[in-house]
Protein backbone atom coordinates (compact mmCIF):
# COMPACT_ATOMS: atom_id res chain seq x y z
CA UNK A 1 0.00 0.00 0.00
CA UNK A 2 1.34 3.40 -1.11
CA UNK A 3 2.37 6.12 1.78
CA UNK A 4 -0.29 9.11 1.74
CA UNK A 5 2.63 11.39 0.70
CA UNK A 6 3.03 9.06 -2.65
CA UNK A 7 -1.11 8.92 -3.50
CA UNK A 8 -1.50 10.81 -6.79
CA UNK A 9 -4.60 12.46 -5.02
CA UNK A 10 -2.59 14.23 -2.19
CA UNK A 11 -0.49 16.67 -4.82
CA UNK A 12 -2.16 19.16 -6.02
CA UNK A 13 -3.07 19.95 -9.72
CA UNK A 14 -1.60 21.76 -11.99
CA UNK A 15 -2.92 25.59 -12.57
CA UNK A 16 -4.93 25.95 -15.22
CA UNK A 17 -4.19 27.31 -18.00
CA UNK A 18 -6.39 30.40 -18.55
CA UNK A 19 -10.05 30.62 -20.11
CA UNK A 20 -11.00 33.65 -22.59
CA UNK A 21 -14.68 32.98 -20.80
CA UNK A 22 -15.45 35.17 -18.28
CA UNK A 23 -17.82 34.57 -15.49
CA UNK A 24 -20.96 36.82 -13.91
CA UNK A 25 -20.86 38.15 -10.50
CA UNK A 26 -23.66 38.51 -8.43
CA UNK A 27 -23.90 42.42 -9.04
CA UNK A 28 -24.28 40.89 -13.02
CA UNK A 29 -21.07 42.26 -13.78
CA UNK A 30 -18.05 40.42 -15.80
CA UNK A 31 -15.50 38.89 -13.63
CA UNK A 32 -12.26 37.10 -14.70
CA UNK A 33 -12.41 33.47 -13.72
CA UNK A 34 -10.83 32.73 -10.26
CA UNK A 35 -7.61 30.34 -10.71
CA UNK A 36 -6.22 28.02 -8.40
CA UNK A 37 -2.48 28.92 -7.53
CA UNK A 38 0.46 28.85 -10.33
CA UNK A 39 2.42 26.03 -9.96
CA UNK A 40 6.11 25.95 -10.77
CA UNK A 41 7.87 24.01 -13.70
CA UNK A 42 8.84 22.06 -11.15
CA UNK A 43 5.88 21.04 -9.10
CA UNK A 44 4.21 20.45 -12.29
CA UNK A 45 6.89 17.64 -13.36
CA UNK A 46 6.65 16.37 -9.55
CA UNK A 47 2.92 16.14 -10.42
CA UNK A 48 3.18 14.54 -13.64
CA UNK A 49 6.09 12.09 -12.58
CA UNK A 50 3.51 11.36 -9.53
CA UNK A 51 0.82 11.20 -11.89
CA UNK A 52 2.10 8.38 -14.47
CA UNK A 53 4.45 6.40 -11.90
CA UNK A 54 4.30 4.14 -9.05
CA UNK A 55 7.46 4.82 -6.54
CA UNK A 56 9.09 1.19 -5.55
CA UNK A 57 12.46 0.60 -3.87
CA UNK A 58 14.80 -2.50 -3.97
CA UNK A 59 18.41 -2.72 -2.98
CA UNK A 60 18.25 0.86 -1.35
CA UNK A 61 17.59 2.21 -5.21
CA UNK A 62 13.99 3.87 -6.20
CA UNK A 63 12.68 3.27 -8.94
CA UNK A 64 9.39 4.47 -11.11
CA UNK A 65 7.17 1.93 -12.68
CA UNK A 66 4.53 3.26 -15.07
CA UNK A 67 1.09 3.64 -13.82
CA UNK A 68 -0.58 2.42 -16.87
CA UNK A 69 2.34 1.00 -18.90
CA UNK A 70 4.84 -2.13 -19.17
CA UNK A 71 6.47 -3.27 -15.90
CA UNK A 72 9.80 -1.52 -16.42
CA UNK A 73 11.29 -0.34 -13.44
CA UNK A 74 13.29 3.10 -14.14
CA UNK A 75 15.66 4.39 -11.53
CA UNK A 76 14.89 7.79 -10.29
CA UNK A 77 18.66 8.64 -10.37
CA UNK A 78 19.65 7.47 -13.67
CA UNK A 79 20.32 10.05 -16.53
CA UNK A 80 20.76 7.90 -19.65
CA UNK A 81 18.23 5.88 -22.13
CA UNK A 82 17.91 2.20 -20.25
CA UNK A 83 17.64 -0.47 -22.89
CA UNK A 84 15.51 1.80 -25.72
CA UNK A 85 13.06 2.17 -22.88
CA UNK A 86 14.64 6.24 -21.96
CA UNK A 87 14.78 7.28 -18.13
CA UNK A 88 12.54 8.73 -16.26
CA UNK A 89 14.19 11.68 -16.63
CA UNK A 90 14.14 11.79 -20.05
CA UNK A 91 10.48 10.68 -20.03
CA UNK A 92 8.89 13.81 -17.70
CA UNK A 93 11.33 15.76 -20.03
CA UNK A 94 9.26 14.59 -23.27
CA UNK A 95 5.50 14.80 -21.28
CA UNK A 96 6.16 18.22 -20.23
CA UNK A 97 7.19 19.51 -23.82
CA UNK A 98 4.18 17.25 -25.60
CA UNK A 99 1.70 18.94 -22.58
CA UNK A 100 3.16 22.48 -22.39
CA UNK A 101 4.92 23.00 -25.71
CA UNK A 102 7.74 24.38 -23.83
CA UNK A 103 10.67 22.95 -22.51
CA UNK A 104 11.70 22.40 -18.98
CA UNK A 105 14.57 23.91 -17.06
CA UNK A 106 17.03 21.02 -16.56
CA UNK A 107 17.07 22.62 -13.31
CA UNK A 108 13.19 21.80 -11.92
CA UNK A 109 13.59 18.37 -13.83
CA UNK A 110 16.37 17.69 -10.83
CA UNK A 111 14.25 19.08 -8.12
CA UNK A 112 11.12 16.96 -9.15
CA UNK A 113 12.66 13.76 -9.49
CA UNK A 114 14.49 14.94 -6.12
CA UNK A 115 11.70 15.10 -4.67
CA UNK A 116 10.32 11.97 -6.16
CA UNK A 117 13.02 10.28 -4.26
CA UNK A 118 12.25 11.77 -1.46
CA UNK A 119 9.10 10.62 -1.20
CA UNK A 120 10.34 7.21 -2.17
CA UNK A 121 11.22 6.36 1.14
CA UNK A 122 7.65 5.79 1.69
CA UNK A 123 7.19 3.31 -0.88
CA UNK A 124 6.57 -0.67 -1.32
CA UNK A 125 9.80 -2.86 -1.26
CA UNK A 126 9.96 -5.08 -4.32
CA UNK A 127 11.83 -7.38 -6.46
CA UNK A 128 13.74 -5.26 -9.86
CA UNK A 129 14.77 -7.95 -12.14
CA UNK A 130 17.38 -7.91 -15.00
CA UNK A 131 16.62 -10.07 -17.56
CA UNK A 132 15.71 -12.92 -16.11
CA UNK A 133 12.85 -13.28 -12.96
CA UNK A 134 11.45 -16.22 -10.70
CA UNK A 135 7.29 -16.19 -10.66
CA UNK A 136 6.52 -14.67 -7.72
CA UNK A 137 3.01 -16.80 -7.37
CA UNK A 138 4.76 -20.15 -8.67
CA UNK A 139 8.41 -21.21 -7.64
CA UNK A 140 8.51 -23.49 -10.54
CA UNK A 141 8.02 -21.14 -13.44
CA UNK A 142 10.37 -18.69 -14.55
CA UNK A 143 10.24 -15.19 -16.60
CA UNK A 144 12.36 -14.03 -19.63
CA UNK A 145 12.26 -10.11 -20.32
CA UNK A 146 12.50 -9.98 -23.94
CA UNK A 147 14.02 -6.46 -24.25
CA UNK A 148 11.03 -4.75 -25.89
CA UNK A 149 9.55 -1.26 -24.98
CA UNK A 150 6.53 -2.44 -24.47
CA UNK A 151 7.32 -5.00 -22.11
CA UNK A 152 6.38 -8.40 -23.67
CA UNK A 153 8.46 -11.55 -21.85
CA UNK A 154 8.38 -15.31 -21.65
CA UNK A 155 6.99 -17.05 -19.20
CA UNK A 156 8.25 -20.49 -18.57
CA UNK A 157 6.03 -22.84 -17.24
CA UNK A 158 6.54 -26.93 -16.09
CA UNK A 159 5.42 -28.25 -19.70
CA UNK A 160 4.68 -25.13 -21.77
CA UNK A 161 5.74 -21.17 -22.39
CA UNK A 162 3.70 -18.39 -23.17
CA UNK A 163 4.29 -14.56 -24.67
CA UNK A 164 2.72 -11.85 -22.38
CA UNK A 165 3.05 -8.81 -20.54
CA UNK A 166 3.48 -9.46 -16.35
CA UNK A 167 1.11 -7.41 -14.88
CA UNK A 168 2.31 -5.21 -12.14
CA UNK A 169 1.98 -6.42 -8.54
CA UNK A 170 1.39 -9.91 -10.15
CA UNK A 171 4.61 -10.64 -12.16
CA UNK A 172 8.37 -9.46 -11.93
CA UNK A 173 9.40 -6.00 -12.60
CA UNK A 174 12.50 -5.47 -14.74
CA UNK A 175 15.34 -3.22 -14.64
CA UNK A 176 17.06 -2.43 -18.02
CA UNK A 177 20.50 -1.23 -18.64
CA UNK A 178 22.63 -0.16 -22.13
CA UNK A 179 23.42 -3.80 -22.44
CA UNK A 180 19.94 -5.04 -22.14
CA UNK A 181 19.69 -5.78 -26.05
CA UNK A 182 16.11 -7.13 -27.66
CA UNK A 183 15.54 -10.77 -28.01
CA UNK A 184 13.16 -11.89 -31.06
CA UNK A 185 9.40 -12.82 -30.55
CA UNK A 186 10.16 -16.82 -29.87
CA UNK A 187 8.89 -19.01 -32.48
CA UNK A 188 7.86 -22.28 -32.60
CA UNK A 189 9.61 -24.72 -34.73
CA UNK A 190 7.67 -27.31 -36.47
CA UNK A 191 10.20 -30.21 -35.39
CA UNK A 192 9.85 -28.95 -31.85
CA UNK A 193 12.86 -28.37 -29.56
CA UNK A 194 15.12 -30.87 -31.79
CA UNK A 195 14.23 -28.03 -34.60
CA UNK A 196 14.66 -24.96 -32.97
CA UNK A 197 18.23 -25.75 -31.49
CA UNK A 198 19.13 -27.81 -34.71
CA UNK A 199 19.44 -24.52 -36.88
CA UNK A 200 21.91 -23.27 -33.75
CA UNK A 201 23.74 -26.68 -34.09
CA UNK A 202 24.33 -26.12 -37.74
CA UNK A 203 25.27 -22.13 -37.24
CA UNK A 204 27.96 -23.62 -34.34
CA UNK A 205 31.26 -25.17 -34.27
CA UNK A 206 31.04 -27.71 -31.27
CA UNK A 207 30.85 -30.85 -31.70
CA UNK A 208 29.35 -33.94 -29.33
CA UNK A 209 29.68 -34.09 -26.53
CA UNK A 210 30.24 -30.17 -25.89
CA UNK A 211 27.21 -29.24 -28.56
CA UNK A 212 24.85 -30.92 -25.50
CA UNK A 213 27.10 -29.30 -22.48
CA UNK A 214 26.27 -25.93 -23.95
CA UNK A 215 22.75 -26.37 -24.51
CA UNK A 216 22.95 -27.15 -20.88
CA UNK A 217 24.52 -24.32 -19.64
CA UNK A 218 22.12 -22.38 -22.33
CA UNK A 219 18.95 -24.03 -20.14
CA UNK A 220 20.94 -22.78 -16.89
CA UNK A 221 21.39 -19.05 -18.34
CA UNK A 222 17.06 -18.94 -18.02
CA UNK A 223 17.31 -19.84 -14.21
CA UNK A 224 17.26 -17.26 -11.59
CA UNK A 225 19.85 -17.47 -8.60
CA UNK A 226 21.24 -20.67 -10.11
CA UNK A 227 25.04 -21.23 -9.19
CA UNK A 228 26.09 -22.20 -13.15
CA UNK A 229 29.36 -23.22 -14.15
CA UNK A 230 31.57 -20.98 -16.53
CA UNK A 231 31.79 -22.13 -20.11
CA UNK A 232 35.05 -22.36 -21.51
CA UNK A 233 35.93 -22.32 -24.61
CA UNK A 234 39.43 -23.07 -25.78
CA UNK A 235 41.17 -24.36 -29.05
CA UNK A 236 43.84 -23.11 -31.32
CA UNK A 237 43.93 -20.55 -33.45
CA UNK A 238 41.26 -19.73 -36.19
CA UNK A 239 38.70 -22.50 -34.47
CA UNK A 240 35.50 -20.16 -33.66
CA UNK A 241 35.97 -19.42 -30.19
CA UNK A 242 34.98 -15.70 -30.07
CA UNK A 243 32.27 -16.74 -32.37
CA UNK A 244 31.46 -19.86 -30.28
CA UNK A 245 31.22 -17.77 -27.26
CA UNK A 246 29.01 -14.71 -29.32
CA UNK A 247 26.35 -17.22 -29.88
CA UNK A 248 25.42 -18.42 -26.73
CA UNK A 249 25.48 -14.86 -25.57
CA UNK A 250 23.20 -14.13 -27.68
CA UNK A 251 20.47 -16.20 -27.60
CA UNK A 252 19.95 -15.06 -23.94
CA UNK A 253 20.93 -11.38 -24.29
CA UNK A 254 20.14 -10.68 -28.21
CA UNK A 255 22.04 -9.76 -31.28
CA UNK A 256 24.16 -6.91 -29.33
CA UNK A 257 25.55 -9.23 -27.13
CA UNK A 258 29.54 -9.26 -27.20
CA UNK A 259 32.60 -10.26 -25.74
CA UNK A 260 35.05 -8.63 -23.69
CA UNK A 261 38.33 -7.62 -22.53
CA UNK A 262 39.42 -8.66 -19.30
CA UNK A 263 38.40 -6.41 -16.80
CA UNK A 264 41.14 -4.01 -14.99
CA UNK A 265 39.86 -4.78 -11.50
CA UNK A 266 37.24 -6.79 -9.66
CA UNK A 267 34.98 -3.13 -9.32
CA UNK A 268 35.17 -3.00 -12.91
CA UNK A 269 34.13 -6.56 -13.49
CA UNK A 270 31.61 -5.93 -10.72
CA UNK A 271 29.70 -2.77 -12.57
CA UNK A 272 29.51 -4.93 -15.71
CA UNK A 273 28.59 -7.81 -14.06
CA UNK A 274 25.71 -5.72 -12.43
CA UNK A 275 24.74 -4.36 -15.74
CA UNK A 276 24.82 -7.09 -18.51
CA UNK A 277 22.90 -10.43 -17.75
CA UNK A 278 25.61 -12.63 -19.25
CA UNK A 279 29.04 -11.70 -19.23
CA UNK A 280 31.46 -13.00 -22.22
CA UNK A 281 35.42 -12.74 -21.57
CA UNK A 282 37.69 -12.99 -24.46
CA UNK A 283 41.10 -14.04 -24.90
CA UNK A 284 42.05 -15.34 -21.45
CA UNK A 285 45.96 -15.59 -21.56
CA UNK A 286 46.14 -16.23 -18.10
CA UNK A 287 43.97 -15.89 -14.26
CA UNK A 288 45.63 -14.18 -11.88
CA UNK A 289 44.19 -14.73 -8.17
CA UNK A 290 42.13 -11.54 -8.05
CA UNK A 291 40.49 -12.55 -11.59
CA UNK A 292 39.86 -16.68 -10.38
CA UNK A 293 38.26 -15.23 -7.16
CA UNK A 294 35.80 -13.06 -9.04
CA UNK A 295 34.35 -15.73 -11.36
CA UNK A 296 33.82 -18.08 -8.98
CA UNK A 297 31.44 -15.17 -7.32
CA UNK A 298 30.20 -14.83 -10.24
CA UNK A 299 28.56 -17.47 -11.25
CA UNK A 300 27.81 -18.37 -7.28
CA UNK A 301 26.53 -15.16 -6.71
CA UNK A 302 28.39 -11.77 -4.79
CA UNK A 303 27.79 -8.29 -4.20
CA UNK A 304 29.93 -5.74 -3.73
CA UNK A 305 30.07 -2.46 -1.80
CA UNK A 306 32.27 0.58 -1.80
CA UNK A 307 32.40 4.44 -0.93
CA UNK A 308 29.80 6.52 -2.86
CA UNK A 309 31.56 9.20 -5.38
CA UNK A 310 31.40 12.57 -3.64
CA UNK A 311 30.15 11.45 -0.57
CA UNK A 312 32.13 11.01 3.17
CA UNK A 313 30.22 8.15 4.25
CA UNK A 314 27.92 6.59 2.17
CA UNK A 315 28.47 3.53 -0.12
CA UNK A 316 27.06 1.94 -3.68
CA UNK A 317 26.95 -1.47 -3.99
CA UNK A 318 26.39 -4.23 -6.88
CA UNK A 319 24.90 -8.25 -6.70
CA UNK A 320 25.29 -10.07 -9.01
CA UNK A 321 25.37 -13.70 -10.25
CA UNK A 322 25.68 -14.28 -13.85
CA UNK A 323 25.89 -16.99 -16.41
CA UNK A 324 29.98 -16.43 -17.65
CA UNK A 325 32.01 -17.44 -20.87
CA UNK A 326 35.49 -17.60 -21.27
CA UNK A 327 37.64 -18.01 -24.46
CA UNK A 328 41.06 -18.26 -24.70
CA UNK A 329 44.22 -20.67 -26.32
CA UNK A 330 45.26 -21.56 -23.00
CA UNK A 331 44.23 -20.26 -19.15
CA UNK A 332 47.14 -21.92 -17.90
CA UNK A 333 46.79 -23.02 -14.19
CA UNK A 334 43.99 -22.76 -12.87
CA UNK A 335 43.00 -22.50 -9.26
CA UNK A 336 40.92 -25.30 -7.60
CA UNK A 337 37.65 -23.48 -7.41
CA UNK A 338 37.82 -21.90 -10.86
CA UNK A 339 38.61 -25.81 -12.15
CA UNK A 340 35.53 -27.00 -10.00
CA UNK A 341 33.39 -24.53 -11.43
CA UNK A 342 34.67 -24.69 -14.93
CA UNK A 343 32.83 -26.36 -18.28
CA UNK A 344 35.94 -26.82 -21.16
CA UNK A 345 34.79 -26.68 -24.53
CA UNK A 346 37.00 -28.08 -26.81
CA UNK A 347 37.19 -26.87 -30.45
CA UNK A 348 38.89 -28.37 -33.30
CA UNK A 349 40.43 -26.65 -36.74
CA UNK A 350 37.78 -25.87 -38.97
CA UNK A 351 38.23 -26.88 -42.71
CA UNK A 352 38.86 -23.82 -45.03
CA UNK A 353 36.21 -25.24 -47.25
CA UNK A 354 34.09 -25.09 -44.63
CA UNK A 355 34.80 -21.91 -43.22
CA UNK A 356 31.54 -19.19 -43.42
CA UNK A 357 32.29 -15.72 -43.85
CA UNK A 358 31.02 -13.25 -40.81
CA UNK A 359 28.60 -11.45 -42.70
CA UNK A 360 26.91 -14.44 -43.81
CA UNK A 361 27.07 -16.18 -40.58
CA UNK A 362 25.23 -13.58 -38.64
CA UNK A 363 22.93 -12.59 -41.51
CA UNK A 364 21.65 -16.18 -41.24
CA UNK A 365 21.73 -15.88 -37.54
CA UNK A 366 19.27 -13.32 -37.20
CA UNK A 367 17.13 -15.50 -39.45
CA UNK A 368 17.09 -18.35 -37.29
CA UNK A 369 16.94 -16.51 -33.63
CA UNK A 370 13.78 -16.65 -33.19
CA UNK A 371 13.09 -20.02 -33.60
CA UNK A 372 16.03 -20.91 -32.00
CA UNK A 373 14.79 -19.08 -28.83
CA UNK A 374 11.83 -20.72 -29.37
CA UNK A 375 13.28 -24.47 -28.85
CA UNK A 376 15.58 -23.42 -26.09
CA UNK A 377 11.24 -22.19 -24.43
CA UNK A 378 9.90 -25.58 -25.64
CA UNK A 379 13.09 -27.93 -24.33
CA UNK A 380 13.16 -25.52 -21.37
CA UNK A 381 9.65 -25.88 -20.29
CA UNK A 382 10.07 -29.87 -20.76
CA UNK A 383 13.15 -29.85 -18.19
CA UNK A 384 10.90 -27.43 -15.83
CA UNK A 385 8.78 -29.92 -15.71
CA UNK A 386 11.21 -32.61 -14.64
CA UNK A 387 12.96 -30.79 -12.02
CA UNK A 388 10.80 -31.43 -9.11
CA UNK A 389 12.42 -35.10 -9.21
CA UNK A 390 16.00 -34.60 -9.80
CA UNK A 391 16.67 -34.44 -5.88
CA UNK A 392 15.63 -37.79 -5.02
CA UNK A 393 16.77 -39.48 -8.08
CA UNK A 394 20.56 -38.48 -7.80
CA UNK A 395 22.90 -40.34 -4.86
CA UNK A 396 25.61 -38.01 -5.46
CA UNK A 397 26.03 -34.32 -6.39
CA UNK A 398 29.07 -32.06 -7.51
CA UNK A 399 29.31 -29.09 -5.20
CA UNK A 400 26.58 -27.24 -7.60
CA UNK A 401 23.85 -29.70 -6.78
CA UNK A 402 21.31 -26.95 -8.55
CA UNK A 403 23.51 -27.33 -12.06
CA UNK A 404 23.61 -31.21 -11.39
CA UNK A 405 20.09 -31.37 -10.82
CA UNK A 406 19.09 -29.26 -14.35
CA UNK A 407 21.75 -31.73 -15.89
CA UNK A 408 19.67 -34.81 -14.56
CA UNK A 409 16.46 -33.76 -16.27
CA UNK A 410 18.14 -32.64 -19.34
CA UNK A 411 19.10 -36.28 -19.69
CA UNK A 412 15.08 -37.31 -18.78
CA UNK A 413 13.77 -34.88 -21.22
CA UNK A 414 16.60 -35.83 -24.09
CA UNK A 415 17.64 -39.13 -23.03
CA UNK A 416 21.36 -37.92 -23.58
CA UNK A 417 23.95 -38.46 -20.60
CA UNK A 418 25.33 -34.25 -19.89
CA UNK A 419 25.61 -35.28 -15.69
CA UNK A 420 28.13 -38.14 -16.79
CA UNK A 421 30.07 -35.82 -19.34
CA UNK A 422 29.67 -33.32 -16.87
CA UNK A 423 31.86 -35.70 -14.48
CA UNK A 424 33.95 -37.19 -16.68
CA UNK A 425 34.93 -33.42 -17.74
CA UNK A 426 35.45 -32.39 -13.82
CA UNK A 427 38.14 -35.36 -13.60
CA UNK A 428 40.03 -34.02 -16.65
CA UNK A 429 40.38 -30.68 -14.90
CA UNK A 430 41.15 -32.46 -11.52
CA UNK A 431 43.97 -34.00 -13.23
CA UNK A 432 45.47 -30.40 -15.33
CA UNK A 433 44.61 -28.83 -11.74
CA UNK A 434 46.94 -31.48 -9.53
CA UNK A 435 49.95 -31.69 -12.45
CA UNK A 436 50.14 -27.91 -12.34
CA UNK A 437 50.50 -27.74 -8.78
CA UNK A 438 53.63 -28.76 -7.58
CA UNK A 439 52.17 -29.35 -3.96
CA UNK A 440 50.21 -31.60 -4.98
CA UNK A 441 52.49 -32.99 -8.02
CA UNK A 442 55.16 -33.90 -5.02
CA UNK A 443 52.31 -35.13 -2.58
CA UNK A 444 50.74 -37.63 -5.20
CA UNK A 445 54.33 -38.71 -5.67
CA UNK A 446 54.64 -39.27 -2.00
CA UNK A 447 51.58 -41.15 -1.95
CA UNK A 448 52.59 -43.46 -4.51
CA UNK A 449 55.94 -44.43 -2.62
CA UNK A 450 54.40 -44.01 1.07
CA UNK A 451 54.60 -47.72 3.13
CA UNK A 452 51.70 -46.41 5.04
CA UNK A 453 48.65 -45.35 4.53
CA UNK A 454 48.26 -42.36 7.30
CA UNK A 455 50.78 -39.41 8.24
CA UNK A 456 50.19 -37.26 10.54
CA UNK A 457 52.76 -34.34 10.57
CA UNK A 458 52.86 -30.23 11.29
CA UNK A 459 53.03 -27.71 8.27
CA UNK A 460 56.66 -27.74 9.02
CA UNK A 461 57.56 -31.41 8.86
CA UNK A 462 55.40 -31.67 5.85
CA UNK A 463 57.22 -29.00 4.04
CA UNK A 464 60.54 -30.65 4.73
CA UNK A 465 59.17 -34.03 3.28
CA UNK A 466 57.30 -32.83 0.00
CA UNK A 467 59.77 -30.03 -1.00
CA UNK A 468 61.38 -30.62 -3.84
CA UNK A 469 65.73 -30.96 -3.59
CA UNK A 470 67.49 -27.28 -4.90
CA UNK A 471 66.60 -24.15 -4.64
CA UNK A 472 62.90 -23.12 -3.87
CA UNK A 473 60.38 -23.13 -6.57
CA UNK A 474 59.07 -19.40 -7.07
CA UNK A 475 55.73 -22.14 -7.18
CA UNK A 476 55.98 -23.37 -3.88
CA UNK A 477 55.02 -21.70 -0.97
CA UNK A 478 57.41 -19.27 0.76
CA UNK A 479 56.05 -19.75 4.50
CA UNK A 480 54.15 -22.73 6.27
CA UNK A 481 51.62 -20.67 6.88
CA UNK A 482 51.03 -20.14 2.62
CA UNK A 483 51.95 -24.01 2.72
CA UNK A 484 48.78 -24.68 5.00
CA UNK A 485 46.53 -22.29 3.06
CA UNK A 486 47.55 -24.24 -0.23
CA UNK A 487 46.77 -27.79 1.37
CA UNK A 488 43.62 -27.17 2.13
CA UNK A 489 43.16 -25.17 -1.06
CA UNK A 490 43.73 -28.31 -2.92
CA UNK A 491 42.18 -30.84 -0.24
CA UNK A 492 38.72 -31.15 -2.55
CA UNK A 493 40.56 -32.02 -5.39
CA UNK A 494 43.13 -34.22 -4.02
CA UNK A 495 40.52 -36.41 -1.96
CA UNK A 496 39.05 -37.16 -5.24
CA UNK A 497 42.55 -39.05 -6.18
CA UNK A 498 42.02 -40.84 -2.79
CA UNK A 499 44.52 -38.34 -0.60
CA UNK A 500 41.95 -37.19 2.43
CA UNK A 501 43.55 -34.14 3.72
CA UNK A 502 42.42 -32.78 7.29
CA UNK A 503 43.46 -30.09 9.78
CA UNK A 504 43.62 -31.02 12.86
CA UNK A 505 42.64 -28.74 16.14
CA UNK A 506 44.91 -26.70 17.25
CA UNK A 507 47.17 -28.06 20.30
CA UNK A 508 49.08 -26.06 23.14
CA UNK A 509 52.17 -27.41 21.24
CA UNK A 510 51.58 -26.74 17.58
CA UNK A 511 48.87 -27.47 14.50
CA UNK A 512 49.20 -29.85 11.91
CA UNK A 513 47.40 -32.31 9.43
CA UNK A 514 46.16 -35.64 9.31
CA UNK A 515 46.83 -37.22 5.55
CA UNK A 516 45.18 -40.84 4.85
CA UNK A 517 45.36 -42.37 1.82
CA UNK A 518 42.37 -44.22 0.50
CA UNK A 519 42.51 -47.75 -1.18
CA UNK A 520 41.78 -46.54 -4.32
CA UNK A 521 44.22 -44.16 -4.80
CA UNK A 522 44.50 -42.44 -8.43
CA UNK A 523 42.62 -41.46 -10.92
CA UNK A 524 39.73 -43.13 -11.97
CA UNK A 525 39.26 -45.98 -14.70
Amino acid sequence: MNHPLTSRAALPSPAREPQPAEQAGADGQERPAERGPKLSQADILLHLGMDEYQLVRHDQTAYAVPVDGPPIARPLRAAGGFGGTGSLRQLLNRAYVLRTGRSPSQGCLTDAIASMDALALDAEEQPVCLRIAPDPADERATWLDLGRSDGLSVLIEPGTWSVTTPSIGEGPLWRRTRLTGELPMPEHDPGGWQGGLGLLRELSALAEPSWRMAVAWLLAGLRPDMPRPVAYFNGERGTAKTTSARQLLRVLDGIRAEVRNVPRSEDDGAVAASAGWSMGLDNIHGIPQWLSDFLCRTVTGASVAKREMYTDDDVASWAYQRPVVLTGIDVGALQPDLAERLLPFTLEAIDPKARRSERDLWHCYRAAHGRILGGLLDLAAAVWARLPDAADQLDQKPRMADWAELLWALDAVTGWDTLSTYTGSQDAVTDDVIDADPVATALTRWSATSGSTKWQATTGQIDEVLRPPGPIPDTWPKTTALLSARLTSLAPALRQRGIDIRKLPRTSATRGFLITLQPDSGPPV
